[in-house]
């Protein structure tokens, strides 16, 4: 059996909670999904082990007296996303199963918050600086795989531009503009394509200076990423070197947000952050 998604995993935990604050039994809840459930069928569910279609969500949102439109969209929309086929999975040969869950969360999120430390985020990658940072962790990867996957970067991009586009915050550590990253010039590239994206209503970049005191950041990067439905379902990504973790509870998701929030007091301004990037980015001649 395949490890369950995340959205899976926010699903069961938001169906086991509005079944609970109803109180509510899972064989109480087995009963309003219908023929062929029962309290174990439910609970598999409820534990992320077992798939939900949407009109079956609808009827246990009618049993659990959920009446707003929105979440009730939503968490079918959840239902329906472990079924749905990206189009990332073209690449399901060369991206890991967590990179991939990290997109389809990108493509569902409302928001996102990340702080990078020593790369710039993905989002706002140019191909040549992402051929470069890819081909540098990736050690083993062939220039074909490496070309594949600066593909997969740069298509993740347009939740940028669709209609309702994705709403970034990024707080970029200067040290992570001041290597030299691939041929002369990527990252004089990459420090405009920044610039660049300063300009966009939905896209917020501060740039944490060198100088600046000790912070809570100094654990690592990490993203927030936040859903349409319900805060208590946003999801922290820490990535690492050979593997990503994903922290899904409540509790936890809020430390990670009040982290972000002491990063963004120590970081600059946005005027200032972008006066710093273009000095940046004539050093890099």
């Amino acid at each position: 059996m395949s490890a369950p998604s995340v959205r899976q995993r926010r699903l069961g935990a938001e169906l086991r909670t509005l079944r609970e604050a109803k109180g509510l039994t899972q064989e109480e809840g087995a009963q309003a999904a219908g023929p062929g459930w029962d309290k174990t069928r439910l609970s598999r569910v409820e534990r992320a082990q077992l798939g939900i279609k949407p009109d079956v969500v609808q009827l246990l949102l009618d049993k659990y007296g959920v009446s707003d439109p929105e979440k009730r969209e939503a968490l079918a929309a959840l239902a329906q996303a472990g079924t749905r086929r990206g189009w990332w999975q073209t690449y399901k040969d060369i991206i890991s199963p967590a990179y991939a869950e990290l997109i389809a969360l990108e493509a569902d999120a409302k928001s996102l918050r990340s702080y990078q430390t020593l790369l710039v985020p993905g989002l706002l990658q140019t191909a040549a600086y992402a051929r470069a940072s890819i081909a540098a962790i990736n050690m083993s990867s062939t220039p074909d795989q490496v070309n594949a996957l600066v593909e997969v970067r740069q298509q993740r991009q347009a939740v940028l531009s669709r209609p309702e586009p994705l709403q970034v915050w990024a707080i970029i550590h200067e040290a992570a503009l001041r290597p030299t990253v691939g041929a002369r010039g990527v990252m004089r590239d990459q420090c405009q394509r920044l610039l660049d994206l300063m300009d966009l209503p939905h896209v917020s970049i501060q740039i944490l200076p060198l100088g600046a005191p000790a912070h809570p950041g100094m654990a690592g990067p990490f993203t927030v990423l936040a859903f349409p439905e319900s805060a208590d379902l946003d999801v922290v990504h820490v990535e690492g070197l050979a593997s990503a973790l994903y922290v899904e509870d409540a509790a936890d998701v809020v430390v990670y947000g009040s982290a972000f929030e002491h990063l963004r007091a120590h970081a600059l301004p946005f005027a200032a952050s972008a006066d710093l990037t273009a000095r940046i980015k004539q050093e890099h001649k």
